[in-house]
């Protein structure tokens, strides 16, 4: 008698997020400096707006932040984070039918976002900005994704140094599953992220991603490339908005290679990418 395989699940609350295929999560960044949209949906309503029409282009989940994270960039305080992100956490989760992400390394800050609505805490610092983010976690029994950075958004870019990128940022992810794990956090709740543009180089970057089937093993791998410097490196746009091509080539090659989640900008345009080359590559493999 033939067992049908069990499909994996992302437990986040109380929500059961399936990881059948790979899932496309929206950018509603509630900033004034992100390196690509930023101020563009700084209002609150304009960003709810913005959450909304990621969703009818196709997006799985919304990632919602409030405090940009590119190099160089200023601290906000967690009452002006709050500030930003509550309202909008809270329209979209009533208003769109998905899941909804909030992206921060702060644990008042994720409690408070829990309550409002969200079911995952995005930590961009995998418990190195708070330990008690894992407390957070655990008790709103929120879904996590524990992402690879060194350093802070303002001391990353000289930390890039790696004898074995692939290896060492493996090695770390590795030890935060551990902590989690230690910190009552289950398994099937964490995704985990290689942190592509943070503290890495170009070359960095090119590796990890190539090594995507490999981080796959570790645990459900979200990637977050959309729009970064290293697609412009490659292929000589400077302008971050015009790295849309990139991104969607860097989505499809990840969600071959096993990745559970891709954070994205671009929606429409990976979503027909995804769903096209994933129909594809099933009637071959079929």
């Amino acid at each position: 008698m033939s067992v049908e395989p069990v499909e994996r699940v992302w437990r986040c609350c109380d929500r059961r997020i399936p990881l059948g295929r790979t899932l496309v999560m929206g950018i509603v960044n509630v900033t004034p400096d992100s390196f690509s949209d930023g101020g563009q949906f700084f209002d609150g309503g304009r960003a709810v707006a913005h959450g909304l029409r990621l969703v009818a282009e196709g997006a799985d989940l919304l990632d919602i932040g409030g405090e940009s994270t590119r190099p160089g960039s200023d601290e906000v305080t967690v009452a002006e984070e709050l500030r930003r992100v509550l309202p909008v956490i809270r329209a979209l989760a009533e208003q769109s039918g998905v899941p909804v992400s909030v992206d921060t390394r702060r644990p008042a800050v994720a409690r408070a976002a829990v309550e409002a609505g969200a079911c995952v805490i995005n930590d961009i610092m995998s418990f190195q900005g708070d330990d008690e983010m894992a407390s957070a976690v655990r008790e709103t029994e929120a879904g996590l994704v524990l992402m690879h950075m060194r350093g802070t958004p303002q001391t990353m870019a000289g930390l890039a140094h790696y004898h074995d990128v692939v290896a060492e940022v493996c090695a770390s992810l590795q030890s935060a599953l551990a902590y989690a794990e230690d910190h009552g956090i289950a398994r099937d709740r964490v995704v985990i992220d290689p942190g592509i543009g943070f503290a890495k180089t170009t070359a960095h970057n090119v590796a990890l991603l190539a090594a995507t089937a490999r981080l796959a093993q570790l645990a459900p791998v979200l990637i977050g490339a959309s729009r970064k410097r290293f697609i412009g490196e490659l292929c000589g746009e400077p302008v971050a908005a015009e790295r849309i091509g990139g991104s969607v080539g860097v989505a499809v090659w990840c969600a071959l290679q096993g990745a559970a989640v891709i954070r994205v900008h671009d929606v429409k345009a990976t979503r027909q990418a995804l769903t096209a080359v994933l129909e594809l590559a099933g009637k071959a493999s079929g």
